[in-house]
């Protein structure tokens, strides 16, 4: 497996995590939603930024 996948399937439990813990305080499933969208998306960016291959100069 991938350094890649690995690191979205943590990113997956957490957002699950925070996502589940918000319905249970009662936060509308609209910011839910929102929340959720923003963290996928900060870690997808983050998996990105940290399993690329390093640029080489010549």
């Amino acid at each position: 497996m991938s350094n890649f996948a690995i690191y979205m399937i943590g990113v997956i439990v957490v957002v699950a995590a925070l996502g589940y813990g918000a319905f249970v305080l009662g936060v509308p499933p609209l910011w839910i939603g929102i929340g959720v969208a923003v963290i996928v998306g900060c870690g997808l960016m983050g998996a990105v930024k940290k399993t690329r291959e390093p640029s080489r100069r010549r």
